[in-house]
Order: C-alpha cells, then sequence, then structure tokens
C-alpha cells in the first residue's frame, strides 16, 4: 500500500502539466467556433485530427487541461492549412478529438467569425441561439 501511495504523489504533479503545449503565432489568428453551421459562409479546408495524453500511469489528467491543449494544437495545425477557425466535430475520446479547419475572412467586431452563433443563456438555464446579423 505504501508503494502506491508513493507513485501516487509523484504522478499527481504530472496530471496538472501542459507538456510544452503552446499556441504559436499562426494558432493566435484562429478562432474556435463552438456553435452554427460555418458551412454555409465559410470554405471547408478539411478534418483535423489531435490527440494528447489523458492519463500518466493510473492517473487521468483533467479533463478541462485535456480540452484545452487540444484546442491549441487544433487551432495551431489549423494555421498550417491557411484555416482561420476552427470548430470540434465531436467531444475528445481517449485524449483524441476531432475538427474541421474553416476559412470564414475577417472577423467581426467582437472576434468571432461571420457565421458564429451567439448563445445567451436564461436565468432559467435554457439557452437561445440566433446567428449574428452582418
Amino acid at each position: 500500500m505504501k508503494r502506491v501511495a508513493v507513485i501516487l504523489a509523484a504522478a499527481l504533479p504530472l496530471g496538472a502539466c501542459s507538456w510544452g503545449i503552446k499556441l504559436d503565432s499562426g494558432g493566435e489568428k484562429v478562432r474556435t467556433a463552438w456553435t452554427g453551421d460555418l458551412g454555409s459562409r465559410c470554405k471547408d479546408l478539411g478534418k483535423i485530427t489531435v490527440s494528447v495524453l489523458d492519463h500518466v500511469g493510473p492517473v487521468n489528467r483533467r479533463d478541462l487541461k485535456v480540452r484545452d491543449e487540444l484546442e491549441v494544437m487544433a487551432r495551431n495545425e489549423a494555421a498550417r492549412m491557411n484555416a482561420d477557425t476552427v470548430q470540434p466535430i465531436g467531444d475528445p475520446q481517449d485524449g483524441e478529438q476531432s475538427w474541421r479547419a474553416f476559412h470564414c475572412g475577417p472577423a467581426s467586431r467582437d472576434g468571432k467569425p461571420p457565421a458564429m452563433r451567439i448563445e445567451q443563456h436564461g436565468k432559467d438555464g435554457a439557452v437561445e441561439t440566433f446567428p449574428i446579423d452582418h
């Protein structure tokens, strides 16, 4: 039992590590569209699949950290494809996630891609989605 405790104590700090995954200068220019149909206003440049470690030995890494790193990697890869917007295709599975890369053109004043939809959360928890008018 003491041996397991030592292993876990050594592995727990690794669960918070960023593994050196940083947004590069190209990725900084790529927006993330979480909702909406981008296909109608943006050119689909293809699919990106990225992966990171979601666990270290028996210790699972924090889900939010894994998701953040997957987004950073997708944005960096999209920049190499001359895309300016990425959108997740689904949720991460075992540290892997697929994204679509789009070229949507200049951002609107709020930095969102032209086809982005805004979600408004009401006090009762209801979510209303509506398109941005240009």
